[in-house]
């Protein structure tokens, strides 16, 4: 594992693998870097696939101050240690990480897979205080099923193969303050971003997410929407190979415009 420091001093890890330009991918809420490792053989011939273990989990060390001006600066110094045009792969709240970053962060293309933003009826949520009411009263495994259910759109989170052995329950408190940070962000009504975007959704994904991808697909100057049949929310760990097949379609797209 390779490391960066952040701008507050906090340690950054990171792993890299295949062959290609650079795409760091940076995970969401109940993740660590692992949670990429499924679609690691659909891509590594078309991409050196760069994958951080955000803060406060895995390799990563962490501060006392959060907020998501930190995890842009992570992401900053993760980008500034490679070589070449880096684009970024974000999915979940490592989606919008990647959104706040891109105006500052030099950055070639960015790929949003139902980042978390919360739009029209669903601004105002506050689900990060129901998580921690939820922890306090029931313990980590039921606060960590309510986000699943309520923040991922899994109806019967406790049917899913990794449940409960492959759970990070451990991550909960980072979980509670990363949906603290989604509910605090307001997206712009107008986003100058010069980057290409491939927006990612799951035809069975969360009503609010796609919702959101939708509202991003509307106010991006440069964005295409693509929608995955069949897949819900983790389609990076469930449907590698529709993920690949998107990204190498709008990486010939961008390659023929330019």
């Amino acid at each position: 594992m390779q490391t960066v420091t952040s701008a507050d001093g906090t340690r950054i890890g990171y792993e890299t693998f295949g062959e290609g330009p650079p795409l760091v991918c940076l995970h969401g809420s109940s993740e660590t870097r692992h949670g990429w490792y499924p679609l690691r053989p659909a891509l590594e011939n078309d991409f050196t696939l760069v994958v951080p273990d955000r803060r406060g989990r895995g390799g990563s060390g962490d501060a006392e101050s959060y907020g998501l001006e930190r995890e842009v600066e992570d992401l900053r110094a993760v980008v500034d240690d490679l070589d070449g045009d880096v684009s970024v792969f974000g999915h979940s709240f490592g989606g919008l990480v990647a959104l706040a970053a891109a105006g500052d962060v030099p950055v070639e293309r960015l790929v949003l897979y139902e980042p978390s933003l919360l739009v029209g009826d669903h601004r105002g949520d506050d689900l990060s205080d129901r998580l921690q009411e939820r922890f306090a009263a029931d313990g980590r495994e039921a606060a960590m099923k309510h986000f699943y259910r309520e923040g991922a759109g899994i109806p019967a989170p406790e049917e899913l193969p990794i449940w409960p052995d492959e759970v990070n329950f451990d991550l909960l408190e980072t979980v509670i303050r990363e949906t603290a940070a989604v509910e605090a962000y307001d997206l712009p009504a107008e986003i100058e971003l010069e980057q290409p975007t491939l927006l990612l959704t799951g035809e069975r994904g969360p009503a609010h997410l796609r919702e959101a991808a939708r509202t991003l697909d509307d106010r991006l100057p440069r964005s295409r929407l693509a929608e995955l049949e069949g897949v819900g929310h983790v389609g990076v760990k469930t449907a590698p190979g529709q993920v690949a097949a998107e990204l190498r379609t709008f990486r010939k797209e961008h390659a023929s415009r330019a």
